[in-house]
């Protein structure tokens, strides 16, 4: 039993979308130090929940709440939860035309110093703090110089993704599908990246079809969602599991 409460505690989550209910009394406890993973049929309802943790606006919360560190978000807009520790890597990462990477993610970072009242950084100390976190995921400097997302493989978009999990040094990360469309040089640096990341203090919730990623990133626990709920939570041999029998037998 872990001493301290739960990072992120989900209780009887209830949420629609243009009046149709997709999560349905959905219930998750996640400690510091854990990896859960959540797999699942398409529409079952993985990225629903995953932007609705994040605050996505176009989803009604019905009923139940989402604590964060003892705290309930639901009347806290995403910026907020984002400076509180939420972060979400998207499943498909936008380009932002006109905007560099390096200006996007030191006003990024600079906003959460300024919510913990903490100096900002100018772009030259700011430049120092990032070419180390680039060395984690083995990102070309010259990346920064790029627009956002603009023109980036999809590899380099989810490597995008991981620099700014690692820039913000989120203490809840939610990779939504991280691994879908890499080859497998690219997961295993994405993989490597998030190894690097986790921490003692930290959580992940990994949302994937593929167990290819569970190879390299090993959960604590896995979570089968169906229709809107979690329907069987298992080790990381459920994967496994699930890789040779599919999602039919848990009907």
């Amino acid at each position: 039993m872990n001493s301290k409460p739960p990072i992120l505690e989900v209780k009887n989550l209830t949420t629609c979308i243009n009046q149709v209910e997709i999560l349905k009394n959905l219930n998750l406890t996640v400690y510091e130090g854990e990896i859960h993973a959540i797999m699942g049929p398409n529409g079952s309802g993985k990225s629903t929940f995953s932007k609705v943790l994040a605050g996505h606006p176009a989803y009604e919360v019905l009923n139940g709440d989402i604590l964060l560190k003892g705290q309930s978000i639901l009347n806290i807009e995403p910026e907020e939860r984002s400076h509180l520790g939420i972060f979400l890597a998207f499943q498909y990462p936008i380009e932002i035309p006109g905007v560099s990477n390096e200006d996007f993610l030191r006003i990024a970072y600079n906003s959460k110093m300024k919510f913990e009242n903490k100096p900002e950084v100018d772009p030259i100390e700011f430049f120092s703090i990032v070419s180390e976190k680039l060395k984690i995921i083995q990102m070309d400097p010259a990346f920064l110089s790029r627009n956002v997302n603009d023109g980036f493989s999809g590899g380099e978009k989810k490597r995008n993704e991981i620099l700014q999990m690692a820039i913000l040094d989120s203490e809840l990360a939610i990779l939504d599908e991280t691994d879908s469309g890499l080859d497998i040089d690219a997961l295993k640096t994405i993989s490597n990246g998030i190894n690097q990341l986790m921490a003692k203090d930290k959580a992940i919730i990994l949302i994937t079809h593929y167990q290819r990623l569970l190879d390299y990133v090993k959960p604590n626990f896995i979570h089968v969602m169906q229709n809107g709920k979690i329907i069987k939570t298992g080790t990381a041999e459920l994967a496994q599991e699930l890789e040779v029998k599919g999602y039919e037998w848990l009907q």
